[in-house]
């Protein structure tokens, strides 16, 4: 039984690591009972109270007593004053509050996503995904999911009781975030309390949760509680039915069933005095048989290895097809450590020398992101000390991946893509492939060159997926899409974006090759041209209703280079999805291009450039920069970081 506190820094202060054994006071009128062992978790300025069932009678002294949670130890600071304390409602809420509330649920939506801060405590980084919060999108996802399986609109009232369709079960999981225990006990909650059944499988893989719905029929929606590479302070919420991840507007839907939820509980989300006694009341009246723990990710670590086994068929040593070679993983302390021990090691590979495997939701070594330098260059590192064939960089959740070959080289970003193009074509050859919006023109050329076809569509790795979607159900052959951040998809494996997919297809062709001695993996990217020089700027939109003055930064943009204003070395691109992507003429046939396009979900422009000079990237900024300041004057920008491009400094 899992109990929700906010402590205080003073209570907290006295916490040696983030595991800690206490006792726990309860005063009630009567005298004070003490139950020891009491397991605390605390992370920053948080913690959570694990509290042991002694017995149906203390059970029930607990739900109806008055109590106070003391931590023993330094005198906690002096209470604020009675008129400070935001009190709870005594019913429903309505009115002004109501639209409070649905403001505070509805800031957490990050596209197909919930994303918000779980622990407090960083400067001008304000709570905003608390337990109660995480409980009544639990409560919503499991009554969005009845209404689906009664075909009923979500907005019509579910009956919790009605036993006249089966419970809708869902699967749990969570990366190794601080505040992952306490918002996955917080979930568990809510979803029983909406009369869902929950399995909960601890620490978790992203792909893991989704493959629970595919491979086992059991489950009718799962949950992934993660932040992808986001800060140790942030989590989020992914999930899934049988169709894949939920699009925006189900996450928009869920969202407002949340607000409805907590409005008509009379709950104020966020505010411990409301939000906590809410929690504990209902954590104490769960059934106890709707919920269980399943170590499932061993299931999944098994598919992985079948896929590996099949992909190789070795006629000598199917079972052991990676005899011989040395692997190593950097899982950046995420939930990937799993694929060099429970994927890699039981096929014979040797993973000495692997880094960071141990799951740690503080994040000490390096950014869990395959995109970052830092990642790359710790997985590189890893590769050439332990003289390895091959290195695997996974992200937090290992949705994302990147790779590095036997010299140490990084294959990341247009490389990767480049590389799992290379494998699909030739098992699928002439098929589309769908990218993000900000790849190279060389990607474009070499997935030409072997027969394919590359269409450039928008940042999100939700839209690059959605397109390969559409693309194959009206016809055209789309096997691959994938986007410059590691994120990516394949037709057969269910169009799930799994890095851990994508890493086993590049130890497959790994030991392809070297069974029939072509070399490294990374020959296969000896005829795709880089550029010299490639860069990012982001130019904050100061007002805070942003979207107008980008779209017209955008038609500005457009403008200025059609009507030639730009310079004749400036075309427009024929087809565009996101934003305007200008080729740029370098002289002696090299080409360079410019993108400016409006971020998904941040009051940003976004200016990414890319050159086959040296020096063209400055160049290319500061022509943006000219045209920002005689064509965009009147719109509230910020051009600091484009002025410091344009100076040599990106």
């Amino acid at each position: 039984m899992a109990l929700f506190f906010q402590l205080g820094s003073n209570a907290l202060s006295n916490m040696s690591g983030r595991h800690k054994h206490a006792a726990l006071a309860i005063n009630r009128a009567g005298p004070t009972q003490i139950l020891s062992n009491a397991a605390i978790h605390s992370s920053g300025m948080r913690a959570i109270i694990t509290v042991a069932k002694s017995s149906p009678g203390a059970q029930s002294d607990v739900a109806t007593a008055p109590m106070s949670i003391l931590i023993t130890g330094k005198p906690a600071l002096p209470s604020p004053p009675l008129a400070s304390i935001l009190k709870p409602p005594q019913g429903p809420i309505t009115g002004v509050q109501l639209v409070e509330l649905h403001k505070r649920f509805k800031k957490l939506q990050n596209g197909s996503d919930v994303r918000g801060i779980a622990i407090d405590g960083v400067p001008n980084e304000l709570l905003s995904l608390t337990p109660g919060i995480a409980f009544f999108i639990g409560f919503s996802f499991a009554r969005w999911l009845k209404s689906k399986q009664e075909k009923a609109p979500v907005s019509s009232a579910v009956t919790l009781a009605d036993t006249s369709v089966p419970p809708v079960r869902v699967s749990l999981g969570r990366d190794p975030r601080l505040s992952g225990p306490m918002l996955e006990a917080a979930l568990v909650s809510g979803l029983a309390a909406a009369g869902a059944e929950v399995d909960t499988f601890g620490i978790a893989t992203t792909p893991c949760m989704f493959y629970s719905i595919v491979a086992t029929g059991n489950y009718n929606g799962a949950i992934m509680l993660t932040a992808s590479h986001m800060p140790f302070n942030s989590n989020g919420l992914k999930f899934f039915t049988i169709d894949g991840g939920l699009e925006k507007t189900d996450i928009t839907e869920l969202l407002q069933g949340a607000t409805q939820a907590c409005a008509e509980a009379g709950v104020l989300a966020g505010e411990p005095l409301s939000e906590n006694a809410y929690l504990l009341r209902s954590a104490l009246a769960v059934n106890p048989g709707q919920v269980k723990q399943v170590n499932f990710l061993p299931q999944y670590a098994a598919f992985l290895q079948d896929l590996i086994k099949k992909g190789v068929a070795s006629k000598d040593s199917y079972h052991f097809p990676l005899s011989g070679l040395r692997i190593v993983v950097d899982a950046g302390n995420g939930s990937g450590g799993f694929f060099a021990d429970q994927v890699l090691a039981p096929l014979g590979a040797d993973t000495r020398g692997s880094r960071f495997l141990d799951p740690d939701g503080s994040f000490p070594n390096h950014v869990p992101n395959p995109e970052h330098p830092s990642a790359m260059a710790s997985g590189a590192a890893a590769v050439r000390e332990a003289s390895a064939d091959l290195g695997i960089v996974f992200d937090t959740d290992v949705d994302r991946s990147a790779i590095v070959d036997s010299s140490g080289r990084e294959i990341n970003s247009n490389r990767f893509i480049a590389l799992m193009s290379a494998i699909t074509l030739r098992e699928h050859p002439g098929t589309t492939i769908v990218t993000d919006s900000v790849t190279s023109n060389g990607l474009t050329e070499f997935i030409s060159k072997l027969g394919g076809k590359h269409l450039r569509f928008k940042r999100g790795y939700k839209n690059v997926i959605s397109k390969g979607i559409e693309l194959n159900k009206s016809g055209e052959e789309c096997h691959l899409m994938m986007e410059t951040s590691g994120h990516g998809a394949v037709k057969n494996n269910w169009y799930l974006d799994d890095g851990s997919y994508l890493a086993v297809q590049a130890v497959i062709e790994l030991v392809r090759r070297r069974l029939a001695g072509q070399g490294d993996i990374s020959v296969l990217l000896d005829d795709l041209k880089e550029a010299a020089e490639t860069g990012e700027v982001r130019i904050r939109i100061t007002d805070p209703d942003f979207k107008p003055h980008g779209q017209q930064a955008l038609q500005k943009f457009h403008d200025y280079v059609v009507s030639g204003k730009g310079g004749a070395d400036w075309s427009m691109e024929p087809v565009n999805f996101e934003g305007w992507r200008v080729f740029v003429d370098e002289g002696e046939g090299r080409r360079g291009w410019i993108l400016l396009r409006q971020s998904l979900h941040d009051p940003l422009l976004v200016v990414n450039m890319e050159s086959e000079i040296k020096g063209g990237r400055q160049v290319a900024a500061e022509r943006v920069l000219s045209f920002m300041k005689t064509e965009c004057n009147n719109l509230p920008l910020d051009l600091n970081s484009l002025e410091a491009a344009a100076a040599k400094n990106l």
